[in-house]
């Protein structure tokens, strides 16, 4: 979840803002095209496929007011209403795009520079709250930075010890006109706890028993959690507080 922002992220925030008149179609187009030179959309209609843009009007016309994303991991569908389907290609891929209001999710997967999204049916999910989870979040980030120290982070990852003692120092991702600083706040604090726990994965740090490192990913894991449902809840507008 490093910047730049995940492709559903950015077209859950873009998307929305366009489909709720904030932006323009090139403002869109140009959020989303910044690691990519097309996307395409299949199984909106039939067998074939069409670009992105003329697909999101198609979603539009079709009742969606709002476009949420969904980060789902394996025993954590969080972002995710059903049916079986669309949650098996969204846990594949990692991540998804909601058609709020229209019954349509869509999951991407990078082919060469060109998006490849999968349009199917898609329930109505039950989200976490903005407040929710930030609440949770910044518990959860106190609560790994006491663990992590006490297994002595500093010694076999001190990067991650360097992070958590800049906690503050966040990098806020660029947000469409429409979107509450409140989840610009919340995306940024949910993408820094993120980064740290894929930094802090990324090996077992010199580990020297199974012990050990059951003890560090029992530190990690409920950070990682938290912060993909707060990027849910930041990147999910049926969600957001009023404007």
């Amino acid at each position: 979840m490093s910047s730049p922002l995940a492709i559903s992220a950015r077209v859950a925030w873009w998307g929305t803002s366009w489909l709720r008149g904030h932006i323009v179609a090139d403002q869109l187009l140009d959020a989303l095209l910044t690691d990519s030179v097309s996307h395409v959309v299949g199984g909106l209609d039939g067998d074939g496929s069409e670009p992105l843009l003329p697909a999101l009007a198609r979603l539009r016309s079709r009742g969606a007011t709002g476009f949420g994303a969904a980060f789902p991991a394996e025993g954590d569908p969080v972002g995710l209403g059903g049916p079986a389907a669309f949650n098996t290609e969204a846990l594949d891929v990692g991540e998804a795009v909601v058609a709020i209001g229209a019954g349509i999710g869509l999951t991407p997967r990078a082919v060469g520079p060109t998006y490849e999204w999968q349009a199917q049916p898609a329930a109505p999910r039950q989200l976490p709250d903005v407040g929710e989870s930030d609440r949770a979040l910044r518990a959860t980030v106190l609560e790994s930075a006491r663990d992590l120290a006490a297994l002595d982070v500093a010694r076999w990852r001190p990067e991650v010890a360097d992070r958590l003692l800049n906690l503050r120092h966040l990098a806020a991702p660029e947000a469409p006109p429409g979107v509450p600083a409140r989840c610009v706040d919340l995306a940024a604090r949910a993408m820094q706890a993120l980064d740290i726990a894929e930094l802090a994965l990324a090996d077992d740090g010199g580990a020297v028993s199974a012990a050990e490192i059951a003890a560090r990913r029992g530190a990690l894991a409920p950070l990682e959690r938290a912060g993909r449902r707060a990027l849910v809840a930041a990147f999910s507008p049926e969600v957001w507080p009023p404007a």
